[in-house]
């Protein structure tokens, strides 16, 4: 295809999802719901492992686009679990076109006092489910030939805070999935990426959103004057999970209104 013949072929349907399976971990709540509704918008099914009981919200936000949403529950710091999700969104839906590992967690402690068991509990959901759903996904999409892969990293994916050494350290290492993801599956046509958002404002960070001081030395470190909303991400999330980004692969995408680029 010769250079006018591709521009002209483009189109903005490339940013469909229409006909996609979407598996978005951790999706019946907070950030996860937004990425899920995002892509029914653009027309996929959704297929949503989770571990907190409610999931009423996002069934009637996805439904409400006219797109099916399933679901299991289970912890996913179990490694038999993993397989166990796949296979069910196979015999629901018999493909998976795209993962994204959203399903996370924190603690916040001292670092003297900070508690093996929780570094443990915090890496296995942030890290190692990431890698094991990704490899276990991959294998699908190998057979399907292709797929996309979306992890969620963070602002601490590049610089450490105070008082979470397991975030901090899972979130480093899901940059490091994302990358050896791009490495070894680009040539079954599977891209891996990653989005890092900054400082959000949603219920998740209220503890500290609220803090009018912290707010503030936050406010003024972003370029445009204000936190994140969860539609900043939504659109990001569809350009992914779309063939707009066919040749984009083991990028990890700030988007966090440019706070990593000032001081």
């Amino acid at each position: 295809m010769d250079m006018i013949e591709s521009i002209s072929s483009f189109s903005m349907d490339r940013f469909s999802l229409k006909g996609k399976v979407a598996m978005v971990t951790g999706a019946n709540q907070n950030l996860g719901m937004g990425y899920a509704v995002a892509f029914a918008k653009a027309g996929a099914d959704l297929f949503i492992p989770h571990f907190t009981e409610d999931v009423s919200d996002v069934k009637r936000l996805v439904e409400a686009e006219g797109r099916k949403v399933a679901f299991i529950r289970g912890d996913m710091t179990k490694h038999e679990h993993i397989k166990e999700i796949v296979d069910a969104c196979m015999a629901e839906y018999g493909r998976i076109d795209i993962l994204v590992n959203n399903s996370g967690t924190n603690c916040f402690r001292d670092f003297p006092e900070f508690p093996d068991s929780e570094f443990k509990r915090v890496v296995d959901l942030n890290m190692m489910a990431v890698y094991y759903l990704g490899h276990e996904v991959a294998k699908v999409m190998i057979r399907q030939g292709g797929g996309k892969i979306i992890n969620i990293g963070s602002a601490l994916s590049y610089t450490a805070d105070a008082m979470c050494p397991a975030y901090v350290t899972a979130k480093h290492g899901v940059i490091g999935i994302t990358r050896s993801f791009a490495n070894e599956l680009g040539k079954y046509n599977i891209q891996c990426n990653a989005i890092c958002p900054g400082f959000l404002a949603t219920s998740v960070n209220s503890d500290v959103s609220d803090n009018p001081e912290y707010y503030k030395k936050i406010t003024d470190r972003i370029p445009q004057g204000r936190w994140g909303n969860l539609d900043d991400l939504m659109g990001c999330m569809v350009f992914l999970a779309s063939p707009a980004s066919d040749y984009l692969n083991g990028a990890d995408i700030k988007i966090d209104g440019g706070f990593s680029c000032t001081l």
